[in-house]
C-alpha cells in the first residue's frame, strides 16, 4: 500500500468521478485507475462502485476512507515534525475565519508567513464560530479567529482576545433615527432587523442584548454575510447590528446603541500538539 494510492483513494472519494479525480492529481486517467483497482486487489474487496454514469464509495470503501486519510495526515505530519526538529517549518497552516474579522490583519499575517517560512502552505476556511471551533477541536484547521457574544469563552482549545467591541445600529439613510448619533436598544424594538442565521454566533450576540433588556425584535431578514445584511439595510428593507467596520460606506448610518450587544474576537489554536506552522504562525503574532 502506497501514499499515493491513498491520495488518489481519497480524490476520487471527493470528486465520485475518476476523470476529475485524475486532473485533481495530475496524473492521467489510467494511471490512476490502475492505482486504485491495484490497491483494491491488494486489500481484497472493492472500494468503488463503478458504473458508466456515477461512482459510489462502497460499505468497505466508506470504512476505508477515514483510515487513508489519517495515514495521509499522519504521514504528511511526520515529514513536517521532523524538518522542524532540524529549523525548517513547512507543510500546511491552515487558518479559519468568521466572515467579519476586525482585530486580525489576515492578509499581513499570511505575507509575513510566506517571507519568514517560504515552505509553509497556508489556506484560508470560512465558517462560523460554532463550526471553526469544532475543526480546531478535531485538528481540521490549526488556527481560527471567532467573534463571540460577551460572556460567551471557547471551550476545548487554547484562545487569546484579540479585541472587545461594541455593535453599531445600522440604518436607513432617511430612517427617523438617522439624524441621531446614538440610541437605545429599545428605540429598536419594533423595527424589522436584518441578520445572521438563528442559532448562528454572529446572531447570539445580537439575541442576548435584546433579550437582556427583556426585548422582542423581529428578523424577517437572515443572510449569510454582512454586506448582505448592509444591502438590505441601504434598500430600506430593515436595520441591523454589526461590528463599525462593516457598516455600509453610503446609504445608511451607523449609530452608537446604547445597551447594545458587545462582541469579543478570539484567536483559538488546538490544545493537543499544535502543528510547527501554527506554532510558527503564533510566533508571528507575538
Amino acid at each position: 500500500m502506497e501514499m499515493q494510492q491513498l491520495r488518489y483513494v481519497l480524490a476520487v472519494a471527493e470528486t465520485r468521478n475518476f476523470t476529475r479525480a485524475a486532473a485533481q492529481c495530475f496524473v492521467v486517467q489510467s494511471a490512476l485507475s490502475h492505482q486504485v483497482r491495484k490497491l483494491e486487489d491488494e486489500i481484497g474487496t472493492a472500494l468503488f462502485a463503478r458504473t458508466s454514469r456515477r461512482v459510489e464509495l462502497t460499505a468497505a470503501g466508506e470504512a476505508f476512507l477515514p483510515w487513508a486519510r489519517s495515514s495521509l495526515e499522519a504521514a504528511e505530519r511526520a515529514a513536517t515534525e521532523a524538518a522542524a526538529a532540524v529549523g525548517v517549518i513547512c507543510g500546511p497552516l491552515t487558518i479559519g475565519l468568521i466572515p467579519t474579522v476586525t482585530a486580525l490583519d489576515v492578509p499581513a499575517l499570511l505575507r509575513r508567513v510566506r517571507e519568514e517560512h517560504p515552505r509553509v502552505t497556508a489556506q484560508l476556511r470560512v465558517g462560523r464560530s460554532d463550526e471553526l471551533t469544532s475543526w480546531v477541536r478535531a485538528g481540521e484547521i490549526d488556527l481560527a479567529v471567532l467573534g463571540l457574544a460577551e460572556g460567551i469563552v471557547p471551550e476545548g482549545v487554547e484562545h487569546r482576545v484579540l479585541a472587545e467591541e461594541a455593535l453599531v445600529a445600522v440604518v436607513p439613510d432617511d430612517h427617523s433615527l438617522a439624524a441621531r448619533d446614538s440610541i437605545d436598544l429599545a428605540e429598536l424594538a419594533d423595527e424589522p432587523f436584518a441578520d445572521f442565521a438563528a442559532g448562528s454566533p454572529g446572531r447570539t450576540q445580537s439575541d442576548r442584548a435584546f433579550r437582556a433588556a427583556g426585548l422582542t425584535r423581529r428578523v424577517p431578514f437572515e443572510a449569510s454575510t454582512a454586506e448582505l445584511v448592509g444591502a438590505l439595510v441601504t434598500a430600506g428593507l430593515a436595520v441591523a447590528l454589526l461590528p463599525a467596520r462593516f457598516a455600509p460606506d453610503s446609504g445608511a448610518r451607523a449609530l452608537a446603541v446604547r445597551g447594545g450587544p458587545r462582541r469579543r474576537e478570539y484567536l483559538i489554536w488546538s490544545s493537543f500538539r499544535p502543528s510547527p506552522a501554527a506554532t510558527a504562525a503564533l510566533r508571528l503574532l507575538g
